[in-house]
């Protein structure tokens, strides 16, 4: 016969008694009560006469253990406390639950609530809003709870990585990755951590939900409200910001909002026009980042006259076709040499540059993956006694393999760190490169070559 589920077990046990065993968990003793009234059960802590099921907490004192055995003897169905736990959770009416909690700000069961995995995301999120931190308490506990129970729910880990959820850049990744408006709503009201980012710049917790691309018109009123420099210039940066709300920020001329806002390649051709008469910090931004039409190659000419600074141009990635025509033509060396270093171009630009014959642009060429085949074995046959032409080739994931093998070959230890980046490379030279400690850093960002120890090790 097959075993009753537990609801199934609710359903046709009116008027008869369930015994827990253990203590509370997620819900307290009158919420379980009042759950179990409406199939007209009673709940007991002793094995009586009409006892039909047995809930019970994975932990048991002694007595409730002789307890659990004596249930079992009596062939009475047992379930655990989650399982029930789960039951309840899926009974909850959202809205009626929300204004029992609004009403009393009853604290404690929202704190317990938001530790129910049971529960929605959105039930989770409208919870989480009303939840009062301690910010008179600089390392509370129970606020540590709350952001691990956030993460948990949000930021899927695995078995032997738990330990990621106790790092303070898992937040991070939480405010980068979220795509819920609602939730990176509610992380504002989260402490204000600052995080230690790659290159040891530092950012916000507000300064990197400023930055998501998803945040909605709600959570940047709420953000500009705090009035936080910092969080401004991440606004000002973010192409989901309204170009209404950059015009204001615009209108300050602040140093940095100017630069974040350079770099906004939603800005439109009056903010283009504005930020092109400012630093030339700011114009190196605008250079490096903003969509290069005809209209704003023409403005530049006339506006840039350090060629240093004009030079920046060339790597930038979204440059038009009819631009890029000119750009080629140029008798500016710094500009080519940036030009074809840059992976955006077709390579039909960066043949042509090549052919134009100017040593300088040789390096640049080689190392470029998008440079044409051709053009890199022209580089190597034809140039095959220059160290920095043949460095470039090394790290060039584009470059032949038998190239590659024969760079290797030359032992020239700049060369040989290119290989040992190269994820083109044969995994059976880099087997006998990473016998090299000073290649370590190398071998580490190779994909080829972590690929196959994470292979090996089984993960």
């Amino acid at each position: 016969m097959r075993k009753q589920t537990l609801l199934q077990l609710l359903e046709a046990s009116a008027n008869k008694k369930f015994l827990f065993l253990g203590r509370e968990s997620l819900f307290t003793q009158e919420e379980i009560v009042r759950f179990l009234k409406k199939y007209h059960i009673t709940l007991t802590r002793y094995l009586e006469e009409d006892v039909v099921g047995v809930v019970e907490h994975h932990a048991l004192n002694p007595v409730e253990e002789d307890i659990s055995c004596e249930a079992y003897d009596k062939g009475l169905p047992l379930f655990k406390l989650f399982v029930f736990e789960k039951l309840l959770s899926e009974s909850i009416h959202d809205d009626e639950l929300l204004m029992g909690v609004k009403l009393s700000n009853d604290q404690e069961r929202i704190f317990r609530l938001l530790g129910n995995e049971h529960i929605s995301n959105v039930l989770f999120v409208k919870l989480l809003e009303m939840y009062q931190w301690y910010e008179e308490e600089e390392d509370n506990r129970q606020d540590r709870d709350v952001i691990i129970y956030t993460l948990r729910r949000y930021i899927e880990v695995k078995p032997n990585e738990e330990d990621l959820l106790y790092s303070p850049l898992t937040l991070k990744r939480l405010s980068s990755e979220a795509t819920d408006p609602r939730l990176l709503e509610v992380l504002i009201k989260f402490p204000n951590i600052t995080f230690l980012q790659k290159g040891k710049q530092k950012i916000t917790l507000r300064e990197s939900i400023a930055s998501n691309p998803h945040i909605d018109e709600a959570v940047i009123g709420r953000l500009m409200q705090l009035r936080d420099a910092g969080v401004d210039s991440y606004l000002a940066a973010n192409t989901v910001t309204p170009l209404n709300i950059l015009q204001r920020y615009a209108q300050r001329d602040e140093e940095q909002i100017n630069y974040s806002l350079a770099s906004n390649h939603h800005i439109d051709e009056v903010l283009f026009s504005t930020l092109l008469n400012k630093s030339d910090t700011v114009i190196q931004m605008l250079l490096w980042y903003q969509p290069i039409t005809m209209q704003r190659y023409r403005q530049l000419q006339e506006v840039v006259n350090n060629k240093k600074l004009f030079a920046s141009l060339g790597e930038n990635i979204t440059i038009d076709v009819d631009v890029l025509e000119k750009l080629v033509e140029t008798s500016h060396e710094e500009l080519l040499m940036n030009l074809a270093k840059n992976e955006s171009l077709e390579g039909k630009f960066l043949e042509y540059i090549f052919n134009r014959a100017i040593p300088k642009t040789y390096p640049h060429l080689a190392i470029n993956p998008s440079t044409p085949l051709a053009v890199l074995e022209k580089l190597y046959r034809n140039y095959h006694q220059q160290i920095d032409i043949l460095t470039g080739l090394s790290y060039n994931p584009s470059t032949p393999v038998e190239i590659l093998k024969a760079l290797y070959q030359r032992d020239v230890f700049e060369i040989t760190k290119g290989i040992a980046s190269n994820a083109s490379v044969p995994l059976e030279i880099l087997n006998i490169l990473k016998i090299d400690t000073r290649l370590r850093n190398e071998l580490t960002v190779n994909k080829t070559f972590v690929a196959s120890i994470t292979q090996k090790l089984g993960l």
